[in-house]
């Protein structure tokens, strides 16, 4: 399998593990948990590698908001707008502007430029998102809280993917990893306690939605991102989002009984057309 496909997998999957676990933990408390192991294996992963660490309190810094940014504002936002009631369709087209907002982003201030092929590509892409979860609508879930949420969340994944490529294309995955969990732990562990009561159900669909979301999504899929965004284009990588929405519909069919419609299918084709225009090279 190669790791493009790996991380489409797991980052689609991880929309329904999120769906699973929100049922029985509330947002900052799950995340909180979440980033609290995965920072413990990551460091221990660094410490037994002997991976190298940044090498000055600025690089440090850079590290750490790139993974505030990333982790800690992109899922506080997303896990919340579901929390409220935003639909997981509703959710998933509008974090799918990601693509179409870096590759404008890159564009213009990071001097990559786009084939007229790749340009269509991204608005291929996102009209294969859209009909992926059309059938999920539902306009009656959408308030101003959930729609601030998940645009809240859409700015900073596609911010902190941004500053990472830019500020920290020389350090050391493994430890960049380890310091972005760390930091997303230290902000979302206060704010579970202070904001949610620190609510959250112990039993097994926790502990199998935690092993989940810190092995193979945290400390595999996101590190696969990263690695990836520094090998190529920034609109070439993010376009791969397209595909994480099918790749989730697929997962609730499978573990919840949700049978894709035709629309459904239909647009898994034009996402995967998509994606194949933007990382196609040529014209």
């Amino acid at each position: 399998m190669s790791l493009s496909a790996y991380f489409v997998i797991i980052w689609g999957a991880g929309y329904v593990a999120s769906r699973a676990a929100l049922q029985y933990a509330a947002p900052f408390t799950y995340i909180g948990v979440r980033y609290s192991i995965a920072a413990v294996l990551a460091l221990a992963f660094a410490l037994v590698l002997r991976a190298r660490w940044p090498a000055s309190r600025a690089q440090w810094g850079h590290v750490a908001v790139a993974g505030l940014l990333s982790h800690g504002g992109y899922l506080a936002g997303s896990h919340y707008a579901q929390y409220w009631g935003l639909s997981a369709g509703v959710t998933a087209l509008i974090l799918a502007l990601q693509p179409l907002v870096t590759a404008l982003i890159a564009a213009r201030w990071l001097g990559e430029r786009l084939t007229r092929t790749q340009g269509i590509g991204v608005v291929v892409g996102l009209a294969g998102v859209a009909l992926v979860v059309a059938h999920k609508f539902d306009l009656g879930a959408i308030t101003l809280g959930s729609l601030g949420a998940v645009a809240w969340a859409l700015v900073c994944v596609t911010a902190g993917t941004l500053y990472q490529r830019h500020f920290g294309h020389d350090t050391d995955l493994r430890t960049s990893v380890a310091i972005h969990f760390a930091a997303t732990a230290v902000l979302m562990l206060p704010l579970g306690y202070l904001v949610e009561g620190f609510r959250i159900t112990w039993n097994w669909q926790i502990a199998a939605t935690l092993a989940y979301h810190v092995l193979p999504a945290s400390m595999g899929a996101y590190t696969v991102f990263h690695f990836l965004m520094r090998r190529g284009q920034a609109t070439r990588v993010t376009s791969l989002l397209y595909l994480t929405p099918p790749v989730a519909a697929l997962c609730e069919w499978l573990l919840f009984g949700v049978a894709p419609t035709a629309l459904t299918l239909v647009g898994m084709l034009v996402a995967c057309a998509g994606v194949a225009m933007v990382t196609r090279r040529g014209r």
